[in-house]
């Protein structure tokens, strides 16, 4: 009879460039050293209040400058909500704090500045209050060890990707929809590369929102009423971001409502400007597979996105030679694949193994990852 698996809980926490909510991801992982089992044992997405939620969006477009008393309260509030978001997590599934390892906080980015002198990358959510709300050790703070290495701090989950979504059969990529898009590029042989492709959801939030009044563009209905106007997509096109080699990584403070303002004229119709903002995202997200893996044959999309099936259709549209799904079609849910990922870099940290991809980031080398607050 063989021998049952040990397995150890862990708690991913997530809120992204959309600030859209905290997903919270109790996940289950094996303990053996091969092949990685991860199971979902709950996910949930809990609403910002908001206030909390403006601030944020605010603040990471660099909207306002707010005071060192706003901020550090700011600090504070979301690690609260992250505290609040994992209780609450854990009472419907009805497990108690001390059966979870660890908690894995991502936190909430408010900058990103891989590329200024000195470089530096900024997630907001004391670990320390966490640690403290929960009961539970909580590593936090991720990405500035990448960074003070000399990496980008980002993309974090291609390292996660490979270790469950590699296939030696085929080249893959591994596509997040959120605020802001990015790749896992799996060659079935080489290195794994991965860096943001460009604006997803985050633009297209935002413009639907000041149109519509509505948080989100449900299903791309409102993108749908509008044409493409081509003119406006070269404009936006040409954005010299876009033609930066990998690695590299950007967010709201980039690409936000202030940066498309100039290349609109007064005369172009809300729901064509919507439509032209989702066809950046896909011919954003084509070229950059075409150029870096062009012989990929499957896409496994994750993310917020995901549920936006027009969105889906003009990437399919513009790379028709791929076949495009779902990463829920291979186990991972795809609405909790990033909190999941932070789930597996505090079980790494704990473990004192590396969490960034050197070929993915551009650090200089391997490095343990996160501050570990003990509980």
């Amino acid at each position: 009879m063989p021998q049952e698996r040990a397995t150890s809980l862990y708690l991913g926490l997530m809120s992204g460039t959309s600030a859209d909510g905290i997903d919270a991801a109790l996940v289950r992982f094996s303990e053996d050293a091969a092949p990685l089992h991860c199971e979902l044992v709950l996910g949930r997405t809990f609403a910002w209040d908001a206030s909390t939620r403006q601030d944020l969006i605010s603040l990471g477009q660099a909207a306002h400058e707010p005071s060192l008393d706003a901020l550090g309260q700011l600090d504070a509030r979301v690690a609260l909500a992250f505290a609040d978001a994992s209780r609450r997590l854990l009472d419907t599934a009805n497990t108690p704090a001390t059966a979870v390892r660890a908690i894995g906080s991502h936190g909430q980015t408010i900058r990103h500045r891989p590329l200024s002198d000195p470089p530096f990358t900024w997630q907001i959510g004391d670990g320390n209050l966490i640690a403290e709300g929960t009961g539970i050790d909580t590593v936090a703070d991720f990405r500035r060890r990448d960074v003070a290495a000399g990496g980008h701090g980002a993309p974090l989950m291609p390292a996660f990707h490979a270790a469950l979504l590699h296939s030696p059969d085929e080249d893959r990529a591994v596509l997040n929809l959120g605020g802001i898009g990015n790749f896992t590029l799996l060659p079935a042989a080489g290195d794994v590369r991965g860096f943001d492709t460009g604006p997803a959801n985050a633009l297209l939030d935002a413009w639907c929102h000041r149109h519509t009044g509505h948080d989100y563009d449900a299903g791309g209905e409102f993108a749908a009423s509008g044409r493409v106007d081509e003119t406006l997509l070269a404009r936006l096109l040409a954005e010299p971001w876009f033609a930066q080699p990998p690695p590299k990584s950007t967010g709201r403070e980039q690409f936000h409502l202030d940066w498309l303002q100039p290349a609109l004229s007064p005369q172009r119709a809300p729901a064509d400007v919507q439509a032209t903002l989702m066809e950046l995202t896909a011919a954003t997200v084509a070229n950059a597979l075409r150029e870096h893996q062009p012989r990929t044959q499957r896409v496994l999309v994750c993310g917020g996105g995901v549920h936006n099936s027009r969105l889906l259709s003009r990437i399919a549209a513009r790379l028709p030679e791929v076949k495009l799904e779902s990463t829920a079609t291979h186990g991972l849910d795809p609405d909790y694949v990033e909190a999941m990922g932070f789930a597996w870099l505090a079980r790494e940290t704990l473990a004192g193994r590396p969490g960034n991809l050197p070929s993915v980031t551009g650090a200089r080398g391997y490095r343990v990852l996160g501050a570990i607050h003990r509980a």
